[in-house]
């Protein structure tokens, strides 16, 4: 596999520093530009993040000295440096979706974090083991843009990547009907720490502006199909959500209730769950868990501060799989929500891209 030169644009907010962190020893890609809003732009990126450095591990040495640019003004410097760029700026919906298509027009693809193409039809939506199949829509999007190499793919939401993948393996042979989900989530997923956001210490806040909205539509986007050159989302099954803000570093949890035209025998669902390989494992691509969705038997797991990690935070947790008397079946999961449900996913969906041949 070629090295790929990368940048990253919102690279000094929390999940810009992610990306960066994640990449100081990617096998695949090398960063080679930052950028950022113009409070950051002519600084090293070493003094970009002076003070509000949130990673546990120190900034990598290879980027402290490359000097941050504007990711408005240097569009076409940056495009013209790199083979694509991660997206995780922090603007106005409307501004950051101007932006990666500006981007993508300047033939530079876009892994973006962000919310805003989400629901552009043919931007594929992407959690890489639930529907790689969706980046094909990407030549019917060039086609829009008028582009030959430029494109923007996204990532969907963090909080449904610790349900979402649950339920895909039973979703299709049981005929999954309706679904309630309760997320417990983390405040780095509001870009915050307990020394940057203090009200969140012994307390929970059950409101997540947009989270609720997000967990109910964006799962028909994931299990939609490619028809016409855009992604028709899914009819069914039905979600209700409630989001609640929890005193937590990092680790989505949620509690889910699901039920199905034929329900599955919990020895099953615990088989299809082991058993579950998506094409991120088939392609052994760097990222990759080796083992995607983990049950724990224990009755007090998973546990955030114990299983968030769990595969450098790229598996989902699973457990306290039983039956409800309202619906089927009910289970616990977790995900790491700024590893596998932000910058980790978004680094492997390029390398899935890398792989299939959509970023040359």
């Amino acid at each position: 596999m070629k090295k790929y030169a990368v940048g990253v644009i919102g690279a000094t907010g929390m999940v810009g520093q992610r990306f960066v962190s994640l990449l100081a020893k990617h096998p695949w890609f090398n960063v080679v530009s930052l950028a950022a809003s113009t409070r950051s732009a002519g600084k090293t990126y070493e003094e970009a993040v002076a003070g509000r450095w949130m990673m546990a591990d120190p900034i990598p040495e290879n980027v402290k000295n490359i000097v941050v640019k504007s990711a408005e003004a240097d569009i076409k410097t940056i495009a013209d440096e790199v083979d694509f760029v991660f997206s995780a700026v922090d603007m106005k919906k409307e501004e950051i979706a101007a932006l990666e298509e500006a981007y993508a027009k300047c033939e530079c693809p876009v892994v973006s974090n962000n919310s805003a193409h989400r629901w552009t039809p043919d931007v594929p939506m992407v959690i890489p083991e639930v529907n790689p199949e969706h980046i094909a829509v990407i030549e019917s999007q060039r086609k829009r843009l008028g582009t030959k190499r430029g494109f923007i793919s996204v990532k969907s939401n963090c909080s449904l990547q610790s349900y979402l993948p649950a339920l895909h393996p039973l979703k299709d042979e049981f005929g999954l009907q309706k679904v309630l989900v309760a997320t417990y989530q983390a405040i780095s997923g509001a870009g915050k720490n307990f020394d940057s956001w203090p009200e969140m210490i012994d307390n929970v806040i059950p409101y997540i502006g947009g989270e609720e909205e997000k967990s109910e539509k964006e799962p028909l986007k994931v299990w939609g199909k490619v028809e016409g050159g855009v992604i028709k989302p899914a009819a069914s099954p039905l979600f209700t959500a409630q989001c609640i803000r929890v005193p937590v570093t990092d680790g989505h949890m949620a509690a889910v209730f699901a039920s199905f035209d034929k329900k599955p025998a919990l020895d099953v669902i615990k088989a299809r769950w082991a058993s579950f390989k998506g094409r991120p494992q088939e392609l052994n691509l760097p990222s990759a868990p080796k083992q995607f969705l983990h049950y724990f038997e224990e009755e007090n797991r998973p546990q955030t501060k114990l299983d968030r990690m769990l595969e450098n935070g790229m598996a989902i947790s699973i457990g306290r799989l039983r039956e409800d008397t309202q619906y089927d079946i009910k289970f616990v999961c977790l995900s790491h929500n700024t590893l596998r449900g932000a910058a980790g996913g978004g680094v492997l969906m390029a390398e899935l891209l890398c792989a299939e041949g959509y970023i040359d």
